[in-house]
């Protein structure tokens, strides 16, 4: 670097100072930030908004997205940049921290830039996983806001699930009191459903394992509900919340919404929400969620935040409506992908880009020198445990044979049509001579590679990043999807898996199979999404093996059907929608300064 830390921080050449995050915590780093934030109508002037663009909401005003694209209709779209990964270790590789050190980056450069970030549950935040806002000087602020429900969507999004939920049993409970006549007279007709063909369930914001399964309705008489089997799943799961990462606009979500099937009768037809008569009470419990939020990195550049679809079942991004907005705000727009490329990138790919409409002009793919040596065959990497020292001493070997699965990421990002820049997001155990070995693999396989210490002196450290991703933008790029909307489900799983994964093929279950043959026959189906659901921690379903497994197959246990989404869901592996909390999680430590109202703990 140019520079250093002097006793833990220096002076930018904006008068801001940095703070060095090896010293300083990320609170301190971020209190620091919130400190010299500038007023909220600086930023109104600075993204060329109205006055009434902006809903007041404290320091996280949200953005009126439908006059605002309204009023923005015709300007020109900016430049649109993804970030994905190399398949990680579980402690994750930072996609969030790069995302939000490109943006510094680039702001650093001069551009007019900004991004859109998932917003994080209630339920990892006060467990294990933490908040998802970046780390050391690429962080999101304010933090506590952020990590603390922000500005009231997941709380929406469980309203309008749960009323849906209420509506349901409390219909099923007044068919079981009532003859037709007597419903008739409500202007009620006899919905005859199966209860045990209930699709849904209740949702809530935190990990209980206690309520995976239980039994509602057990009070002593008719009156208390009508008695079946159930759960409850965590909230960012609910089918609302994938709704509103995929929709366009409140007309499209309203009629998403409307497309919910709660459950089956017992003729096995489908009964939706409108069937309930509830599809526009959980749309206005939803109407304010369509609004991005506006957050800011440390360096105060602005930042949107919107949904926070469960990545393992959803589409796992950020939202259309949070990419479309920035693109007419800004002229680079950064937006991230959950997962690793095989996962995250390809929903991006087929299902994201598809349904926008929108051209991704390049994929940053992030790699540590960790994970490459994980890859390589390096031993267990265990949350909460320190790492084995292979990991922190230089061994080159290990690392040129892990690279093999960053080389199959960026083939798959190629494959697309879009242009891949490798970042290596660096940590302080890396070595000149792992980073040196990292860029010549790359070049050996035409790879832009950027370097990037972002973490440490947040856009000043991402600036060989920003420049190489800028010069990625200036290079055309054709979006070419990888099936045809009209290829039946089964030969989309074949090609994902044949072409992303490096599977040998696909094995379907008898449960699956059925499902899928009935699926494809079935013309109501022919516009689904295809959402595959898959471990994270390796290219195939086996989280074990890493690097770029051969010879094997991928297994399909079952295919999940989400109506108002849109989406088929084939489901290889086990996937719990209701996570547990551990025996040591992040509540023990949270609490209130009663003097200030501050909130200490929570990072």
């Amino acid at each position: 670097m140019a520079f250093d830390f002097e006793n833990g921080s220096y002076t930018d050449a904006a008068g801001r100072t940095v703070l060095d995050p090896a010293v300083y915590k990320d609170w301190q780093i971020g209190a620091a930030a919130e400190q010299a934030l500038p007023p909220v109508d600086w930023f109104r002037r600075k993204l060329g908004l109205l006055p009434e663009e902006l809903l007041p909401y404290g320091k996280t005003p949200k953005l009126d997205f439908l006059r605002i694209m309204e009023r923005l209709k015709d300007r020109p779209d900016g430049k649109y940049i993804e970030v994905t990964a190399i398949t990680p270790t579980p402690l994750g590789e930072g996609k969030s921290t790069t995302s939000l050190g490109l943006i510094e980056g680039l702001g650093r450069l001069g551009a007019n830039v900004g991004g859109c970030l998932r917003q994080p549950s209630g339920g990892p935040t006060m467990n294990v996983k933490g908040t998802a806002a970046g780390g050391g000087n690429a962080l999101l602020i304010p933090m506590t806001e952020f990590s603390l429900g922000l500005t009231g969507d997941i709380n929406d999004i469980m309203n309008a699930h749960n009323l849906a939920m209420t509506a349901l049993n409390a219909r099923m409970q007044h068919e079981r009191n009532y003859d037709d006549e007597t419903l008739a007279k409500r202007g009620l007709r006899r919905l005859d459903i199966d209860p045990e063909r209930v699709q849904w369930s209740f949702v809530l914001d935190f990990c209980c394992q206690a309520l995976r399964k239980m039994r509602i309705g057990l009070g002593e008489g008719k009156m208390d509900g009508y008695p079946m089997d159930t759960c409850a799943n965590i909230a960012v799961s609910s089918e609302l919340m994938a709704i509103l990462s995929v929709a366009r606009d409140l007309e499209d979500l309203r009629r998403r919404i409307g497309s919910i099937v709660l459950a089956y009768d017992k003729q096995g037809k489908p009964v939706t929400t409108e069937d309930l008569e509830v599809a526009g009470a959980m749309t206005a419990w939803m109407r304010n969620t369509i609004n991005p939020t506006l957050c800011y990195t440390v360096e105060h550049q602005p930042v949107l935040v919107h949904a926070g679809p469960f990545a393992n079942i959803a589409i796992g991004q950020s939202s259309v409506i949070g990419d479309r907005l920035g693109l007419k705000l800004f002229d680079y727009h950064v937006t991230e992908s959950g997962f690793a490329a095989d996962i995250g990138f390809e929903k991006f790919w087929n299902v994201k880009c598809r349904l926008s409409g929108l051209k991704p002009d390049v994929s940053v793919l992030v790699a540590t020198v960790r994970a490459l040596k994980m890859h390589g065959g390096g031993p267990e990497v265990v949350p909460g445990r320190p790492l084995p020292e292979a990991y922190t001493r230089e061994d080159l070997a290990l690392l040129e044979a892990g690279c093999a699965n960053l080389l199959h990421h960026a083939a798959t990002i190629r494959k697309s049509g879009v242009t891949p820049v490798v970042c290596i997001n660096k940590f302080y155990t890396d070595t000149d001579a792992e980073l040196a070995l990292v860029r010549r693999i790359c070049a050996e396989n035409g790879l832009r590679c950027a370097v990037s210490d972002h973490w440490r002196y947040g856009g000043a450290g991402a600036e060989e990043l920003a420049r190489a991703v800028m010069a990625a933008c200036d290079e055309p790029s054709a979006l070419q999807f990888l099936y045809p909307d009209d290829m039946p489900l089964r030969e989309r799983v074949e090609r994902i898996a044949r072409e992303v994964y490096g599977a040998d093929g696909v094995d379907w279950s008898p449960l699956a199979l059925e499902k899928a043959a009935r699926f494809e026959s079935d013309p109501r189906y022919a516009d689904y999404c295809t959402m595959m659901v898959k471990t994270h921690l390796s290219l195939s379903h086996d989280p074990a093996q890493k690097g770029v497994p051969t010879g094997w197959r991928l297994p399909v246990r079952d295919v999940l059907e989400y109506s108002g989404a849109r989406f088929l869901c084939p489901v290889a592996g086990s996937i719990s929608m209701m996570p547990g909390t551990g025996s040591d999680p992040a509540y023990r430590r949270i609490d209130v300064d009663t003097a200030t109202g501050a909130v200490r703990g929570l990072f």
